[in-house]
């Protein structure tokens, strides 16, 4: 039995079902799209062992044909080379307009897999079967796809939805405590941009949530995808409130950059990092009470999440190099960049008018915060 979310796009809507088990019964909710007994899957090399076999003995079961390709794990697959790969793979398994191919794993697979889909024969169906909690609550729904470019983070890519949505909350316990707590960062963003009540939630069973509570996991990716849902519905390209749910990726964007997308610092890691910073800027810039970072801080670190700059291991570009990576978000308009500040917990809002000294002060002291917080 599983959650059903539906993201109402007319003729383009599907459903996100939210539940346990439902990779084992795969096949059943795949069935009805296919037009001939046959998908062609993408993994990865983390995955794959994990749960490509509950995937295909489903497709066993109800005798559909499947094939596989298993791409290296890791932000870096995101780019021309493996998009090149999984194309190829689709031509030269002879994926039709009307075929449908299934993204099985994190956002990295599902991003790459989504804009493979959408440019080949001008746009195939796919599956969206997200394996990372990260994924299920954020990049599986609402059609982003793309891959990123030395320059930045998701340059290239396309708006190309996907035909279904299967989150198996049984698979988000193979994750390590780190990769939980990455997709935990865009969960609670959500509380963040729009919703005070979810947030409080949060802050009441986010403890639970890590330790493995089924029901609260259930309850914070239907809500965390309710929330996606109603926004892309108002706004699917990104014209308006969808730009909401980049709270903390601009700063978290650049970070990424000068970590070298690499596991110095995962993607739901440093969005809760510039979530933090986006509050704190907020702040300075007297937009909110010095309590909304405080207590957006405090929670962080009570679930032990990076806040700060100081947490990414290693030597990073100074604070103007960070600056200067931020000028290549995807969110500059007419050479200007918006941000998503906020007023209080719940209450984000997009804007232009920010200052940039007090965006280099927040980074700076992002990086010594004993000083500044």
């Amino acid at each position: 039995m599983s959650i059903c979310v539906n993201v109402g796009m007319g003729a383009r809507a599907y459903d996100i079902h939210i539940g346990q088990g439902l990779l084992d019964e795969a096949a059943q909710y795949i069935s009805p799209f296919l037009e001939r007994s046959k998908v062609v899957i993408i993994t990865d090399s983390n995955v794959a062992p994990l749960h490509l076999a509950s995937l295909t003995a489903s497709l066993d079961f109800s005798s559909i044909e499947h094939v596989s390709l298993t791409l290296p794990a890791g932000e870096s697959t995101k780019s021309w080379f493996f998009l090149n790969q999984t194309v190829n793979f689709f031509l030269e398994e002879k994926v039709e307009r009307r075929d449908v191919v299934i993204a099985l794993g994190g956002g990295v697979i599902g991003d790459l897999v989504g804009f493979a889909a959408a440019i080949l024969r001008r746009g195939v169906r796919f599956i969206q079967i997200p394996t990372s909690l990260l994924a299920q609550v954020d990049s599986s729904v609402g059609g982003k796809t793309g891959i990123n470019a030395p320059q930045g983070k998701n340059l290239i890519g396309a708006f190309h939805q996907p035909s279904l949505v299967l989150a198996d909350i049984d698979v988000l316990n193979t994750l390590t405590p780190r990769d939980f707590l990455a997709g935990y960062g865009e969960v609670v963003k959500y509380g963040l941009l729009g919703n005070a009540v979810f947030f409080n939630w949060l802050e009441l069973n986010g403890p639970a949530l890590a330790r493995g509570d089924t029901a609260a996991r259930i309850e914070a990716v239907q809500v965390s995808c309710q929330m996606k849902a109603d926004i892309v519905v108002r706004d699917e390209t990104e014209q308006g409130d969808r730009a909401l749910l980049n709270l903390g990726h601009t700063f978290c964007h650049a970070l990424e950059a000068a970590a070298g997308y690499s596991d110095r610092l995962l993607h739901g890691e440093g969005v809760a990092i510039g979530c933090a910073l986006a509050f704190e800027a907020s702040a300075r810039l007297g937009l909110c009470a010095q309590e909304a970072p405080s207590r957006v801080r405090a929670h962080l670190k009570t679930m032990g999440m990076k806040t700060d700059i100081s947490d990414i291991d290693g030597e990073l570009p100074n604070a103007v190099s960070l600056l200067e990576l931020m000028g290549q978000d995807k969110k500059v308009i007419g050479g200007k960049l918006n941000f998503i500040m906020a007023r209080d917990i719940g209450q984000a809002f997009v804007t232009s008018d920010v200052s940039t000294e007090v965006i280099l002060s927040v980074l700076q002291d992002s990086t010594c915060p004993g000083a500044a917080y």
